[in-house]
């Protein structure tokens, strides 16, 4: 069975990923423009103590900068924003979020005494407001994966995906596409994620992407190469402008052994947004078609870059960029 960590881990990378919520901060946190939604954070905070939008920014913002050190800072601003606005879903959805990173950058111990919270943290973000979809997926992926002694279980699982539809049938497909998918059923998350229209809710049209290329890198890992590639074409075309269709090409060519083809799917997707998982793709196959100068500089942006890789990638990173400087 799979144990909180693990859980919390793909719900915080997917919240991350996306604002969980939008805010008068929304514009700068999408751009990357961290230094200046602090600053207009910190202004707002100076003569509004309270003020919801800045509370919420202030812990997106180590969040998103993956600052670890820095997780209790971020707890206390979710928990003012609860203590000051208890009826707004957005701060107890944040403090879901920032007690989620916590477990998973803790010991097995910190994660079980967290659950209880983040779970209820959740529930409380989608009572208060049942169009809340990106905490509905949260919980989702809370009930899944964790055990049942920590509040876990299937049927809830399955008992949050008829709750949800009830208040929107593309909600209620995407998240059984998770559940397909948690179940391994590749084709039937397939076909659950590609029947749902998001129309124009913001937080939909994210979760169909990260299903979305969640599938399709299921399928990479699986060897099932012809089936990712299918995927991950539907997503250039649905999210022309987003980087996750033309990465998930990459890396599914990057495991055939087809470097050259794979790195200009990796410099696609790099025109497309930054991340240290870009980088790192890029280095591997620089390396691979002997592009030594090249693969050094990518390894180093990849290592500097935050939020930074895993500790897996970051340590594969490391040797290798010892290696090419050899």
């Amino acid at each position: 069975m799979k144990l909180v960590p693990a859980l919390l881990a793909s719900a915080i990378t997917l919240l991350t990923m996306q604002a969980a919520s939008a805010h008068e901060y929304d514009g700068l946190m999408k751009a990357k423009k961290y230094a200046e939604a602090e600053k207009a954070a910190n202004a707002k905070l100076s003569t509004d103590a309270n003020n919801a939008d800045a509370l919420l920014v202030k812990a997106e913002l180590i969040l998103a900068e993956g600052k670890l050190d820095k997780l209790d800072e971020a707890a206390k601003y979710a928990e003012q924003c609860v203590s000051a606005h208890p009826q707004l879903s957005e701060c107890h959805e944040m403090l879901g979020n920032v007690l989620g990173t916590k477990a998973t950058s803790g010991s097995m111990f910190a994660a079980m005494s967290y659950a209880g919270k983040i779970r209820d943290a959740f529930i409380k973000a989608v009572e208060l407001d049942p169009k809340n979809y990106s905490a509905r997926s949260s919980l989702l992926q809370f009930y899944l994966q964790a055990p049942a002694i920590a509040g876990g279980g299937k049927s809830k699982a399955q008992n949050l995906v008829i709750e949800t539809a009830k208040v929107n049938s593309a909600a209620g497909n995407l998240l059984q596409a998770n559940v397909d998918l948690a179940d391994d059923k590749f084709a039937s998350a397939e076909t659950a994620a590609l029947s749902a229209i998001p129309g124009n809710t913001e937080s939909l049209i994210n979760m169909q992407r990260n299903i979305l290329y969640s599938i399709g890198a299921n399928y990479v890992q699986q060897k099932k190469y012809s089936d990712a590639e299918r995927i991950f074409t539907d997503l250039q075309q649905r999210f022309p402008a987003k980087y996750q269709g033309a990465f998930g090409m990459g890396r599914s060519l990057q495991e055939q052994g087809k470097h050259k083809e794979a790195l200009s799917w990796f410099e696609k997707a790099q025109t497309l947004d930054t991340n240290a998982g870009i980088y790192y793709r890029l280095a591997q196959c620089l390396q691979a078609v002997n592009e030594k100068p090249k693969a050094i500089s990518y390894f180093e942006k990849a290592l500097s870059f935050k939020p930074a890789l895993s500790k897996k990638l970051r340590a594969d990173a490391e040797e290798q960029l010892k290696a090419l400087k050899v």
